[in-house]
């Protein structure tokens, strides 16, 4: 599958975790010359860019759905250093090993429970994950329970994900149980500009309680 837009469909198109799994391993090698060359893909230097105003360069850090490494290499330009990070593909948990950008690399998959304690990170970045076909909202609750009170979690979501049922509802009721609180949410923006320019997205940032 040469045409990098096609897997990209093909990717979205995995009917269950395994085959999600099978279908990034397969992909892990081309995976950042297809996102960050061919697609130009924005969203972790937009994220990181947002996260650094609210998280301090000592945190600990958990990169939630971390793939090859290309927010790990953004923390790291950022002056972060010794994240964890965590992914369902143990091929692009590989790529990702060999930047030596993360101090800690563990194969998980989010909408299940973490192999976490409680309250261990100070921050979460899970950026392209919370998407069609990938991470669930009900996510969100495991990436609250491992983040320290008043810490941060920061994320990327389609624009039009942030009206769809299932994630307006889980964002809304996070809040209305007194589980974090919104800080900030970026202006939208294109993260593919040169593969699927009609994509937009935005970053939120929320604060634990």
């Amino acid at each position: 599958m040469r045409n990098p837009r096609d897997r990209v469909q093909w990717v979205y198109a995995a009917k269950n975790n395994r085959e999600l799994e099978a279908r990034y391993d397969e992909w892990a090698s081309d995976y950042d010359r297809d996102l960050a060359v061919e697609f130009e893909w924005s969203s972790p230097r937009e994220a990181v860019g947002l996260f650094a105003k609210h998280v301090s360069l000592d945190a600990t850090i958990l990169d939630a759905g971390a793939g090859t490494g290309l927010v790990g290499e953004h923390l790291v330009a950022a002056g972060y250093r010794g994240a964890c990070a965590i992914d369902l593909s143990p091929r692009m948990l590989e790529v990702a090993r060999r930047k030596q950008v993360y101090s800690d690399l563990r194969q998980m998959t989010l909408g299940e429970p973490l192999a976490f304690d409680t309250d261990v990170f100070d921050a979460v970045i899970a950026v392209g994950v919370f998407t069609t076909g990938h991470a669930p909202a009900h996510a969100f609750d495991e990436l609250v329970r491992v983040t320290r009170p008043g810490g941060h979690i920061v994320f990327s979501l389609r624009t039009e994900l942030e009206v769809e049922p299932e994630f307006a509802a889980h964002l809304e009721s996070l809040g209305a149980t007194g589980k974090w609180n919104l800080v900030e949410c970026s202006e939208p923006y294109h993260p593919l500009p040169k593969g699927e320019p009609e994509v937009v997205h935005r970053t939120w940032v929320y604060r634990v309680v």
